[in-house]
């Protein structure tokens, strides 16, 4: 006579109460397994996120211009050759496609405020900038073109530069800081906007109008880089090549030749970085879902355990009239419960240390509902698949043998 689901369920229960110590440590490989895929996917989702944001804040559909060939100078060579200018800027303003232009006259330098000293990043530049990099102000106001025409000794703060030169709470704006031993007013301060995917914190710069750069403090005509941005991001790749044919042509470059310039696409440093935080996150998802098949090992083999420790009882029940087929459920659905209440633990596990990790690493860390039904579908998939060899070998035991086991 079969043995319907509730009874079957009963009997599976009150075999893992039995040993109630060995069920909750077979279960801890599940919930160790789980908890991980959880955390992982979560740190793995945020990682993506972050980059998204990250580039999202200058925006997919911007392109930077740097003076040099692509390989004369390398990645760091930033505003060391001299080919661009503001009247480049000017020009590329007036292409049909293009929506913002900022130039950029960037360089370290000493500020002293007071008694304090710090060494931060000046960029001159236009006012366009707040459109482009999305700044926004915290206190006071952002340079007007007429600063920038008149050369106005004037300055706008980020947030770090304020932190490292003002006590705390000190409303800078009106005060007074020297910028190469070169008075200044700041008129604002900046929101803090965090770091960029290379790692350099946007919020450690002071911002001055470009002509006020170039005359005051550096004695140079030139930029060390031209931001520009499309009016639409499909319109990125049309930009990048009509920017490229204006400027070698600006330049007095004979078709042909190399430009003293190159242009960056941000759209495609976003798609590779977003290629590699999927990476990150399959990488990081496989090596916690290998903590999960080493508890489903564990599962296989403390079933294997019940299965000898259990004969004589098998065998009555095969005596009583249980068939193969019931002792076969009975040993999965044993399996499939440690499986599922280790996961059901695991995800409450992973979905807390999702939320603490969120907050000691400031960080998002969002836990999806793909990750949970992924992480419960595979625990129970686990439960099965190792479940089965054991229950199969219960269920192919001899009652007569059963019986007289010792």
């Amino acid at each position: 006579m079969a043995v319907d689901a509730r009874v079957l369920a009963e009997f599976s229960l009150q075999a893992l109460k039995a040993n109630k110590l060995r069920s909750f440590l077979t279960m801890l490989g599940v919930i160790i397994g789980v908890s991980s895929v959880i955390l992982m996917m979560a740190i793995g989702q945020g990682a993506q996120a972050m980059v998204m944001s990250d580039v999202n804040s200058l925006g997919s559909n911007l392109l930077m211009v740097f003076p040099g060939a692509v390989g004369q100078f390398g990645r760091g060579a930033e505003g060391v050759a001299q080919t661009l200018t503001a009247d480049d800027a000017a020009a590329v303003a007036r292409l049909p496609l293009v929506a913002n232009v900022a130039p950029v006259l960037r360089n370290q330098a000493m500020v002293t405020q007071g008694s304090q000293n710090w060494t931060t990043s000046i960029n001159g530049t236009t006012v366009t900038i707040q459109n482009i990099s999305s700044l926004t102000m915290s206190d006071g106001r952002f340079f007007t073109t007429a600063d920038d025409n008149s050369a106005a000794p004037v300055a706008v703060l980020g947030d770090y530069a304020y932190q490292n030169l003002y006590p705390a709470g000190t409303d800078p704006v009106g005060t007074q800081i020297w910028i190469k031993r070169v008075p200044f007013t700041v008129i604002g301060l900046l929101q803090a906007s965090g770091a960029s995917m290379g790692g350099q914190n946007m919020d450690d710069m002071i911002y001055v109008p470009l002509k006020t750069a170039q005359i005051r403090l550096y004695g140079s005509t030139y930029v060390s880089l031209i931001e520009v941005q499309a009016s639409q991001g499909n319109q990125v790749n049309t930009v990048l090549d009509e920017v490229t044919a204006l400027l070698h042509q600006r330049h007095g470059l004979a078709p042909g030749a190399p430009d003293d310039f190159y242009v960056r696409n941000l759209s495609q440093i976003l798609g590779a970085a977003q290629s590699i935080s999927r990476l990150l996150t399959i990488f990081l998802a496989g090596v916690a879902a290998i903590s999960l098949l080493v508890g489903g090992i564990g599962i296989m083999n403390i079933m294997l355990v019940a299965v000898t420790e259990r004969t004589r009882e098998i065998g009555i029940r095969m005596s009583l009239g249980a068939t193969r087929r019931d002792i076969l459920r009975q040993f999965l659905t044993e399996s499939l419960l440690l499986a599922l209440s280790g996961s059901l633990v695991g995800v409450l596990v992973g979905s807390v240390g999702a939320i603490l990790f969120a907050r000691v690493a400031k960080m998002v860390a969002p836990v999806s509902l793909l990750s949970i039904l992924a992480a419960v579908v595979f625990a129970a998939f686990t439960g099965i698949f190792f479940g089965y060899y054991p229950a199969r070998r219960a269920a192919a035991l001899n009652p007569a043998e059963a019986l007289s086991y010792e």
